[in-house]
């Protein structure tokens, strides 16, 4: 007898197989003629790992509009009009638009994210409502919390003790902004402080680092250097990463391999880069995305973040991991078969990598969250950001959803329904 069965579904890698669930874990993938107490039919469905955002700011998601709209649209006067939210949001509202924010998240099939949490001011008010929305979406988000000292770490007074107040109150990741310290030297000088903190604690890192167009801000160098100083290989993430798009090419060919030694991956944002990059160029005008396909080329670990939806930032977002791959796909120009299914899996497998997942994904033993799609492939996923028909996260069905069909009656035709046009239908 099993909990729950999901009959008849495609695996990404093309198999179609039944999946038993006992309890919270995926006990057998393969033909299962048993009794379930529930069953889930997904004949010419695709079966999918959780999505997994590694780059979020769920402090400030949904706060779009308070106390006013970013009317340059820029990265500057966003991080300004975030100064303004934090004096005026509270507590009780943080953890109400998080908890909103997770329960869409969820609906959308992403049962794991990881959420920058700003630790500049002295009230700590942000991480102590993230870490109170960590423990109520346990059951069904894994939620990693990075110290992020959003308006520098030396250049806002106490930003330094303050991070590590967060950590010590049980925030997982050590975060950073090298780029917006007053000098380039300061902005070196805290990304080794900041790693030689997570060294000490045994913690992940993960960085913003070089979100600009200035091809001269180059601390993904010293990010990768500290990495590989400290032992910290396989631990560490350099977000964002736009400065590379204006890089020229013989430092970029010097700065890849010193990554890919490292052991340092990257999380570009393609939604939020295209948008807030470039914005005092006129033509032609960069678009801000960094060199996904070289990093990939090179063996660098790359997976897509979301970053932002509804905040200060980014006036749009629909909580959808295939919408960020979607738009990957389309700005770094991976467009070959081999390259679409690359997308999918940097909203999955990749960022559960980058994020250091226990027990992530489809095979026996793993922890029974999965998501039944309305779509024949991984390509076709991305292409279609299809419903999400079943979502079930640590062995029960928490979302459901209708497929896309259309009730067609049109003139001198038959009724019919219009379901996904697909040779894998």
């Amino acid at each position: 007898m099993f909990d729950l069965i999901v009959k008849g579904g495609t695996l990404p890698d093309g198999r179609k197989t039944d999946i038993g669930i006992q309890g919270d874990r995926i006990t057998a993938i393969g033909p299962i003629d048993a009794e379930a107490r529930q069953i889930i039919d997904a004949t010419g469905d695709l079966i999918s790992p959780p999505f997994v955002d590694p780059h979020f700011h769920m402090d400030a998601t949904l706060s779009y509009g308070t106390p006013r709209i970013n009317a340059s649209g820029t990265l500057l006067e966003g991080i300004g009009l975030w100064g303004e939210l934090k004096e005026v949001m509270t507590h009780e509202e943080v953890v109400e638009r998080a908890l909103a924010y997770c329960d869409w998240a969820a609906s959308m099939g992403i049962l794991a994210i990881r959420s920058h949490v700003d630790t500049c001011h002295d009230s700590l008010l942000g991480v102590q409502a993230l870490l109170e929305v960590r423990q109520k979406v346990a059951p069904y988000i894994e939620l990693q919390l990075v110290a992020f000292p959003q308006d520098g770490l030396y250049r806002s007074p106490g930003a330094l003790d303050n991070t590590i107040r967060a950590l010590d109150m049980g925030v997982d990741v050590v975060g950073g902004i090298p780029h917006f310290e007053r000098t380039m030297e300061d902005g070196r000088a805290s990304v080794r402080e900041l790693c030689e903190i997570a060294a000490q604690r045994s913690l992940m890192v993960d960085m913003h680092c070089d979100e600009t167009d200035d091809p001269l801000s180059r601390h993904i160098e010293t990010l990768a250097f500290e990495t590989q100083r400290l032992g910290l290989g396989g631990r560490v993430a350099g977000s964002h990463l736009t400065s590379m798009h204006s890089m020229d090419n013989y430092y970029v060919s010097k700065l890849l391999p010193l990554i890919a030694e490292a052991g340092v991956a990257a999380i570009p944002n393609p939604l939020i880069n295209i948008v807030l990059q470039g914005r005092h160029d006129t033509f032609p005008k960069r678009r801000g995305m960094t060199r996904v396909k070289e990093m990939l080329a090179m063996g660098i670990t790359v997976g897509f973040g979301q970053d932002c939806v509804l905040d200060p930032w980014y006036s749009l977002g629909t909580a959808d991991m295939l919408d960020v791959a979607f738009m990957g796909l389309h700005v770094d120009q991976m467009t070959s078969p081999e390259e679409m299914r690359k997308c999918f899996d940097m909203v999955t497998v990749d960022n559960a990598r980058i994020m250091g997942l226990q027990d992530y994904g489809l095979h026996v033993g793993a922890k029974a969250s999965l998501v039944v799609l309305d779509a024949g492939n991984p390509i076709e996923a991305v292409r279609l950001r299809p419903s999400r028909l079943a979502v079930i996260a640590n062995g029960k069905l928490i979302s459901t959803a209708p497929r896309g069909n259309s009730q067609l009656s049109l003139p001198g035709r038959p009724p019919g329904i219009r379901r996904r046009h697909s040779a894998h239908s």
